[in-house]
């Protein structure tokens, strides 16, 4: 399937997963509607067209006027793709148990009855489906994986990166994901004229340009983040946090996370900067 103007229709059992894989989709850039109204599909579609906009309809035993006909109807006549989440009836029956909530269809009996009834009704369904992943034994993890192997791409844009600076004598960013120590670099505080300036400041980024070491680091670190960016990337994470720090956060640190800012944005990542302690 390709990237631009998907449409997907996503059905399955009940306690399956739907609702992960809705949010997993929306996290994907998919515009989504959750147990949306089979009637109102068409309308719906007509008024969300819009260029390289990808849509995920899910539809399942609650969604008013639900019936495997109309379901496979509308697949075919709005040519979508059918996704459809499935499971083990013991893991099913589990995850009932487990977390107390009802059966959509096992009102007035037992689980195990409404789930054996919402096969039998998804059936035709499951049947025509372009696509089904079966749950029972998937991570959260591995379920996402599986999504972008089969829906997404390998987009840079779904991959938001902080470049932060900071001061290690204010406590190391508690959401930080990759932590780069420059203390290593000559230190501007001990300079007079250059103490109550910041690392944005361009006599402050000359001064510490002039460290032999800079340069270097700077391009073995880029080529770090080459490498691990679009693993990051592929493997769904869609926030990284990546701090560089010195003593108080001021100097090195500021005109580390400056000089490498242009270069981030190049990369296609969403990119932004952020000076925990010049900011504050």
């Amino acid at each position: 399937m390709t990237n631009q103007n998907q449409l997907l229709i996503v059905t399955g059992l009940s306690g399956a997963g739907m609702s992960s894989v809705m949010k997993t989709l929306e996290d994907m850039g998919f515009e989504v509607f959750d147990n949306f109204p089979l009637s109102l599909v068409d309308a719906l579609l007509e008024d969300s067209k819009k260029p390289n906009q990808n849509i995920a309809i899910g539809i399942d035993v609650r969604s008013r006027g639900f019936s495997s006909k109309s379901i496979l109807q509308t697949v075919e006549r709005q040519n979508a793709q059918l996704l459809f989440m499935t499971c083990d009836d013991a893991v099913l029956k589990k995850r009932f148990t487990e977390t107390r909530r009802i059966h959509p269809l096992a009102k007035n009996k037992s689980i195990r009855q409404g789930i054996i009834d919402e096969v039998a009704m998804l059936k035709p369904v499951h049947e025509r489906a372009h696509l089904t992943i079966d749950t029972s034994d998937l991570s959260i993890h591995d379920l996402k994986h599986a999504l972008r192997g089969h829906f997404g791409i390998e987009d840079n844009s779904l991959l938001n990166v902080t470049l932060m600076s900071f001061g290690f004598k204010h406590g190391v960013p508690r959401t930080a994901d990759i932590v780069m120590d420059v203390r290593f670099l000559k230190n501007p505080h001990w300079e007079k004229k250059l103490k109550p300036k910041t690392g944005k400041d361009k006599a402050v980024g000359e001064y510490i340009q002039t460290d032999d070491g800079f340069a270097p680091f700077v391009e073995n670190f880029k080529n770090l983040l080459k490498a691990v960016l679009p693993r990051y990337a592929k493997e769904g994470k869609s926030y990284l946090t990546i701090a560089i720090g010195c003593t108080g956060g001021k100097h090195r640190s500021v005109f580390t996370v400056e000089t490498l800012k242009s270069w981030m944005r190049t990369t296609g990542f969403q990119t932004h900067i952020e000076h925990r302690d010049i900011e504050k």
